[in-house]
């Protein structure tokens, strides 16, 4: 008779798991006392995922090196670790207009668990492979996962591994036994948490600000952004739309009602704001832009709008200048 996973008896050896020592009197805390102290311990976080950079940053360049090569990148998790790949990979689309034919997060339990748990999902290495079935050379598959231990997790690895892609991992365990399954390993230390185990919290917190600092950090070397201002920005709303017309003035100082007209005669971003800096139509800017493409390896210029404007005599200017 096969034993029930239950039955088993598991050792996470992740922080984590471990009890807070300044903690274990909360629960006899008024309210601005209990919040001074989770606060406190929020605080920790930030030094943590900093301590990380160098990991994030070759996460980066394994990203760009997806992307920029026509693959995808393709997030893993379960619980809290999984919905939040998946809220950031729906983000990238109305921020960078990169969609799910680029990006892609699988949550252990289907759409179902992003609301309820679902018992048994993050136990099953098997489903975990199943979601990355398809991934190949070009792709990258990073696994999300708190104790860094996942099963689901660590199926889907392993099975990228084996289809040849790159594969990362972001954890809050520096013991994390998925590490040796990801050619790159963040590891954030965030020790014990508040409440015991509950990692929607301090590792929830190291989790959404590495994943925000690698798919920010990617979008902007594949040339998403000109200076710090969003250039795929998608106006599905007034507020949006008025976003990007501000963001033109930003970047070029020209009144808000020439950015509007320039907006409307070239139909995008991109080319409304090289017609702006190099006091051209959208026909010459259009041309220019298509001679030069957003590139990564591009250094100083991955978005191509400071050499566009330059071959039409122009000069880019970054906002405030």
């Amino acid at each position: 008779m096969t034993p029930h996973p239950q039955d088993t008896p598991l050792h996470v050896q992740s922080a984590t798991e471990d009890r807070n020592p300044r903690t274990t009197e909360i629960d006899t805390l008024a309210s601005g006392d209990l919040v001074r102290l989770i606060t406190t311990e929020d605080a920790a976080v930030v030094p943590a995922v900093a301590a990380a950079g160098p990991q994030i940053a070759a996460l980066v360049d394994l990203a760009v090196d997806a992307l920029g090569s026509g693959g995808r990148i393709i997030y893993v998790g379960a619980g809290t670790s999984g919905r939040l790949g998946v809220l950031d990979a729906v983000e990238l689309l109305p921020t960078y207009r990169v969609g799910s034919d680029q990006v892609e997060a699988f949550l252990a339990g289907g759409s179902e668990a992003m609301t309820a748990p679902v018992e048994g999902a993050e136990d099953d290495p098997a489903a975990g492979a199943a979601a990355v079935a398809e991934v190949g050379p070009g792709d990258l598959v990073v696994g999300l996962a708190a104790s860094g231990r996942t099963p689901f997790v660590g199926g889907a690895l392993e099975r990228a591994r084996s289809r040849g892609a790159a594969t990362g991992l972001i954890a809050c365990n520096p013991r994390a036994t998925l590490a040796s399954s990801a050619d790159v390993a963040v590891l954030v230390d965030t020790g014990p948490e508040v409440v015991t185990g509950s990692t929607r919290m301090k590792a929830g917190t190291a989790q959404k600000l590495v994943l925000n600092t690698l798919s920010t950090a990617t979008m902007v070397r594949l040339g998403k952004t000109y200076s710090n201002l969003m250039i795929d920005v998608l106006p599905t709303n007034e507020k949006l739309h008025a976003r990007i017309v501000r963001m033109l003035a930003q970047a070029t100082g020209r009144p808000a009602d020439q950015c509007r007209a320039a907006l409307t005669e070239a139909g995008d971003v991109r080319t409304a704001l090289v017609c702006l800096l190099a006091s051209v139509d959208a026909v010459a800017a259009r041309a220019a832009l298509a001679q030069n493409p957003p590139d990564p390896a591009r250094a100083g210029d991955p978005a191509g709008i400071r050499t566009a404007v330059a071959e039409l005599g122009g000069q880019a200017v970054a906002p405030g200048e």
